[in-house]
Parts: C-alpha cells; structure tokens; sequence
C-alpha cells in the first residue's frame, strides 16, 4: 500500500495494490476508484484532498494481532 499526496494539484492518491486498473468509477466529482479485472479496489483518488481528508493530520499505525 502506498499513499500519495501532490501538493501541486492538491490531489491524494491511495494505492492499495499493484494490478493493472481495469475499470475507473467516479464515486462523486471529485473521487475516483480504480479497479482491476477481477473487480478488485486498486486504488482511490481525491481531488481537493487538503479540504476533504485532513491532509495535515495525517498519521499511520500498525497494530498486531
């Protein structure tokens, strides 16, 4: 998984796995989801991000099981 923030275009880009994207879906305007063939999420992608998700306060955590 890799996340992805372009300061430029203000865009956030969540990739959940490496396949070849097979079917894009806009969810609203301004948030993309990527599918590969097998119906599987690849990836999300927010436009306006810094005003829709938080961009600052961005923080990751791993919890075991």
């Amino acid at each position: 998984m890799r996340i992805r923030y372009f300061e430029d275009t203000d865009t956030l880009l969540i990739e959940f796995r490496e396949a070849a994207v097979a079917e894009s879906r806009d969810l609203d305007e301004d948030t993309l989801l990527d599918l590969d063939a097998e119906g599987h999420i690849c990836a999300i992608t927010l436009e306006h991000a810094s005003k829709r998700a938080g961009i600052p306060e961005f923080s990751f955590e791993r919890v075991a099981a």
